[in-house]
C-alpha cells in the first residue's frame, strides 16, 4: 500500500503541476479574455474547437478540476450557440438547417455534463438531487453560493438551450422546472452576475415557466439587465426585441431597439471586453432587421 508521503509526492508531481497550470491558464479565459476582445468570429469559430478539446484532453487528466469544468461547459455552450445554432438558423434550411440544430444540441448537453459534474465535484449537487424532488433540489441548491453562480448559471443555460432545441422531448422538456430552480437560486445568490445575465436570460426564459410570466415582468429584467450592462453590451436590446417585442407585434420599437445595437462602438473602451459578444450581436440585430417582414403582419 501506497504511504501517505507517496500519495502527496504522485498528488504534486512536476506533470500535474503543468497540467494544473495549463488548465488554470484555459479555464481563466472565459471571461473577457483575448477571445472575447476579438472583432473577427470567423477567427474565432476556427480557433475554439482545438481550445475545447484541449481543455477536453486535460479533463481526463485532472478529474478534480472544477475550474476547467466551468469553462468547458462555457465553452461548449457558447460554440454551440454563436458558431452553430445561429449560423444554421440564418443561412441553412430544410435537412442542413435540422442538422445544425441537432449538432448544437448534443453540444448544449455535452455543457450541460460539464457543468453537473463541476457541481458535484464542488459541493456533491448531483444531476438525480436536481431532477428529484423539489424538497431535495432545493436542499442540494442551498448548499451553492455566490462565488458558485458562474458554475450553475453555465449549468442551466445550456440545459435550458437543449430543452429549446428538443421541444418534442418529453424528459427534457421535464426538466423546465430545475432550470427554473437553478435561475431562482443564482438571482438570489447574486442577481448582478456577468453585468445582467441572468435577467437577460429570465426575459426568454420565463415564458416557459410553468406560471408563465407577463410583459410587464420581462421588461422589469430588461430594464434591470440594461442597468447592469452598464454600457458595455448590446445583447439584452436583441433579446428583448426578438423575444418580446416580435411577438407582441411593437415594430417601431423593435426597430429602434434593433438600430440602436446596430449603431454601438463596439471599440469604445469600456465595451472592449465584450467586443465578440457585440458584433454578434450586431450582427444578430441586422439579421432581424433584414427579415422584420417574417416576423410582423404589416
Amino acid at each position: 500500500m501506497l504511504s501517505i508521503s507517496c500519495l502527496v509526492c504522485l498528488a504534486c508531481s512536476p506533470k500535474r503541476i503543468a497540467l494544473n497550470s495549463v488548465a488554470d491558464a484555459l479555464s481563466s479565459t472565459g471571461d473577457g479574455g483575448a477571445f472575447a476582445r476579438d472583432d473577427d468570429p470567423e477567427l474565432i469559430a476556427a480557433a475554439v474547437p482545438f481550445a475545447l478539446k484541449t481543455m477536453e484532453s486535460l479533463g481526463d487528466s485532472l478529474e478534480d478540476h472544477v475550474g476547467l469544468r466551468l469553462a468547458m461547459a462555457r465553452g461548449f455552450t457558447q460554440y454551440g450557440y454563436a458558431f452553430v445554432q445561429q449560423p444554421g438558423l440564418a443561412t441553412m434550411e430544410g435537412d442542413k438547417q435540422k442538422h445544425a440544430i441537432e449538432r448544437a444540441s448534443r453540444l448544449y448537453l455535452r455543457a450541460r455534463g460539464y457543468g453537473l459534474a463541476g457541481l458535484k465535484l464542488a459541493h456533491g449537487v448531483t444531476e438525480a438531487q436536481l431532477r428529484g424532488s423539489e424538497t431535495g433540489r432545493t436542499a442540494a441548491l442551498a448548499k451553492l453560493t455566490k462565488e458558485d453562480v458562474p458554475l450553475l448559471y453555465w449549468t442551466f443555460v445550456p440545459w435550458a438551450a437543449a430543452i429549446a432545441a428538443n421541444k418534442r422531448n418529453l424528459e427534457l422538456v421535464g426538466d423546465v422546472p430545475v432550470v427554473a430552480a437553478m435561475l431562482d437560486r443564482a438571482l438570489a445568490l447574486d442577481e448582478t452576475y456577468d453585468l445582467g445575465a441572468l435577467h437577460e436570460f429570465s426575459i426568454t426564459f420565463d415564458s416557459a415557466r410553468p406560471e408563465g410570466t407577463t410583459p410587464e415582468k420581462q421588461n422589469q429584467h430588461f430594464q434591470r439587465a440594461q442597468a447592469l450592462a452598464k454600457g458595455e453590451k448590446i445583447s439584452p436590446l436583441v433579446t428583448y426585441a426578438e423575444s418580446v417585442l416580435a411577438p407582441a407585434q411593437q415594430k417601431k420599437e423593435f426597430e429602434r431597439l434593433l438600430n440602436q445595437a446596430v449603431k454601438f462602438d463596439v471599440d469604445q473602451p469600456q465595451a472592449r471586453k465584450q467586443r465578440l459578444a457585440n458584433v454578434l450581436s450586431q450582427r444578430h440585430a441586422a439579421y432581424l432587421l433584414a427579415h422584420e417582414g417574417d416576423l410582423f403582419s404589416d
